[in-house]
């Protein structure tokens, strides 16, 4: 495949970098849209997590709103809405509205994870029940309010989403599974496999969406990519002080102790038992490092391997200078 052909993608959390207040986080991630749609690339989906104070995207739908006016090409999405947490109404009636205001530039990435803690997920919607069930009918509805044929079972005339406009945002299921890969495949909806999140099963789960895929009244042709977490430097010390730190951050996830937001200097002495150092190779999987050229063998294999043209790449820096700067490297790779 030639890395020409290779289009990349931002997904972008908000992340609290230590030293740095949430409001400070959330003008980053105004200021990498800005910087990445002058870049070249193809989207910029923001994410929705609860209750970390490591990361300040809670409300993609809001924030999408401003990323949109403060760029001009790069489409804007979200990296995803978590349906369990709201109403397909809500959903359809914030992302017409995004369509009225951007037609055509918005994407609606949906997950089937609350994005969270069960207690939390809990209290966002005292009436969730994590059923699978409740996800597909939540597809159906969202699909019926977007061409306004109203709720499944309800009469049209009853329930419509507000504003009615022409346009529909291009609607992706994001999972780090393959099951919500067969739901984008029946529903004519893009698939996005989160390798960053599961490091296996990925290729296979694309696959099946391949096999699968019904065309639908708004996506007529398949549309598919990976998301990965990503570090781009000409620096090798920098490279190996970001994969400590990412390490570090896995270890103590898994270890029940969340996200925190850290600096080399707070985990370079962290000693790791045989058990946590068996995680970490295991996690390496959801990270690609290196410089520019290795980066350019490692993004390419992975794109062949999933037999995708496009990858979203899931930075997070000690520094924000960093974080622009891979961004930048890896643009003069791929999209020059």
């Amino acid at each position: 495949m030639n890395t020409k052909n290779i289009r990349l993608s931002v997904l972008d959390q908000s992340p609290v970098r230590k030293g740095v207040t949430a409001e400070q986080a959330v003008q980053e991630t105004v200021e990498l849209a800005k910087y990445t749609d002058k870049l070249g690339y193809t989207r910029f989906w923001v994410s929705e997590h609860h209750n970390t104070g490591a990361l300040a995207g809670s409300t993609p739908e809001v924030l999408m709103a401003h990323l949109a006016g403060q760029t001009q090409n790069i489409r804007i999405g979200s990296g995803g809405v978590m349906m369990p947490n709201h109403s397909a109404l809500k959903v359809a009636e914030n992302f017409r509205m995004l369509e009225a205001l951007f037609p055509g530039r918005i994407d609606l990435g949906m997950g089937r994870a609350p994005g969270t803690d069960r207690l939390t997920a809990a209290m966002l919607n005292p009436s969730n029940q994590f059923r699978e069930q409740d996800f597909v009918e939540q597809l159906y509805d969202l699909n019926n309010y977007f061409h306004d044929r109203g709720e499944l079972g309800v009469p049209q005339s009853k329930i419509r989403a507000i504003p009615q406009v022409k346009t529909v945002p291009a609607m992706w299921l994001l999972s780090s599974s393959g099951q919500s890969g067969i739901f984008a495949a029946h529903f004519g909806m893009g698939f996005s496999f989160a390798h960053f999140i599961n490091p296996n099963g990925g290729p296979e789960a694309v696959t099946a969406y391949r096999e699968r895929f019904k065309p639908s009244e708004d996506m007529h042709q398949q549309q598919v990519n990976m998301a990965i977490f990503v570090f781009c430097s000409e620096d090798e010390e920098k490279i190996r002080r970001h994969q400590a730190l990412m390490d570090y951050r896995f270890t103590q996830f898994e270890k029940g102790a969340g996200i925190v937001p850290v600096g080399y200097e707070d985990i370079k002495a962290v000693v790791y038992s045989s058990g946590e150092l068996e995680r970490i190779q295991y996690n390496r999987k959801r990270v690609v490092t290196g410089t520019p050229d290795q980066m350019k063998e490692k993004l390419t294999r992975l794109a062949v391997d999933y037999d995708v043209d496009e990858i979203i790449a899931v930075t997070i820096t000690e520094d924000f200078e960093d974080r622009l700067m891979s961004y930048k490297l890896l643009a003069e790779t791929f999209l020059r």
